[in-house]
């Protein structure tokens, strides 16, 4: 079963958007609200390695991450950093705290984490930057269902 390409890439833009608009949210509350060195203080509280270090690295990619996954911008490596950002949230802060977020819980961090590895693996679509920029190598790989391998 193959989907038309406009379908494929109307649903990277919407995960893209979706996610990135997340992004900015949480990388502006870091920056913003709580401020860098409250995000380094609360980090260490959390027992996070590198506390300062950490603060600046989450905050990074989420804002400006969040801001490149919604303007369709190198969008596999935001992907990967993304999805690492979350990893790292997961495995020092959240895995222990069950499932959900109301209870500290890992359920957003999870979703997070996978949708920026599928926009790590599929790229940005037809409509972003990247095609733009980049050309044929930012384009999504056509996956035929059932095709041999």
């Amino acid at each position: 079963m193959k989907s038309p390409r406009i379908v494929r890439d109307l649903a990277l833009l919407l995960t893209r958007v979706g996610l990135g608009v997340v992004l900015i949210a949480h990388g502006w509350q870091k920056f913003d609200e709580f401020g860098l060195a409250g995000t380094a203080a609360s980090f260490d509280k959390m027992g996070i390695p590198l506390p300062t270090a950490s603060a600046y690295f989450a905050t990074a990619v989420e804002l400006v991450g969040g801001a490149a996954l919604v303007l369709g911008l190198v969008v596999p490596l935001v992907g990967v950093l993304v999805a690492l950002d979350m990893a790292g949230a997961f495995a020092l802060v959240h895995a222990g705290n069950g499932v959900f977020v109301t209870a500290g819980g890992f359920e957003l961090v999870v979703s997070i984490g996978l949708a920026a590895l599928l926009l790590a693996a599929f790229g940005s679509g037809r409509i972003g930057l990247d095609p733009l920029l980049f050309g044929r190598r930012a384009r999504t790989t056509t996956v035929k269902v059932g095709a041999p391998a």
